[in-house]
């Protein structure tokens, strides 16, 4: 039975996640490559990211080597945009970036982003076989307040594109990075998810679990 807790939590949710009525993955969901790519100059973007020293951790085309820095590559433009606002103001914190994001300009974060959402996405070496993973992933847990994963993120984890804010791309994402995030999730030391979602799910998220999501995404 689903927990008589999400049932009164369930409308509120979706409609705080921007859930579409139409299947994420359909081409009347699909955004276009300007949408992706937002209102900033990709080439720009290229110089700063450089110049910026963005590349050190991340890579110039946003698939840099360090397990604990996320790739960028083919993420969404206006979700880079956000994180690194939230970078700027307080609301996700992180001893590095938020050094980094302090001295960026609007037209700076727009062109980062631009560029490394116009980069060739991010991509795995084939999902890890989870039964635990597969099935929170596609039908997630309601008995435990637990959304599929793929409500927000897609079917193979590419994420869904909104104007007001995307849910980002996490297929392929580094698997140490992605633990990590589901750590800090739950322990509530990152909190900047649209109505507090992802910490309510990963509260709820065994170690076992975040082990193996983060194993099975990292594959996609």
């Amino acid at each position: 039975m689903v927990g008589t807790a999400l049932l009164r939590k369930l409308p509120g949710m979706l409609l705080v996640l921007g859930v579409l009525a139409t299947p994420v993955g359909s081409s009347a969901a699909e955004p276009s490559a300007a949408q992706e790519i937002g209102a900033g100059n990709a080439q720009f973007g290229k110089q700063k990211v450089q110049s910026e020293n963005c590349q050190e951790c991340h890579g110039l085309n946003g698939v840099g080597l360090a397990p604990s820095a996320p790739k960028l590559a083919g993420q969404y433009a206006n979700y880079l945009v956000k994180q690194l606002q939230d970078f700027q103001s307080g609301a996700r914190r992180h001893p590095v970036m938020t050094a980094m994001a302090e001295s960026l300009s609007d037209d700076d974060r727009a062109d980062i982003a631009a560029w490394f959402s116009s980069s060739q996405p991010m991509s795995g070496s084939g999902a890890i076989p989870s039964l635990i993973a597969r099935d929170l992933f596609i039908r997630g847990d309601f008995n435990r307040n637990i959304l599929p994963c793929k409500s927000c993120h897609g079917e193979t984890g590419r994420g869904q594109y909104a104007e007001t804010g995307s849910y980002p791309v996490i297929g392929g994402q580094h698997m140490i990075y992605l633990r990590e995030q589901l750590r800090n999730w739950r322990a509530e030391i990152r909190t900047n998810s649209a109505g507090g979602i992802m910490n309510s799910i990963a509260k709820a998220l065994s170690d076992e679990e975040i082990e193996a999501l983060a194993s099975y995404i990292s594959g996609m």
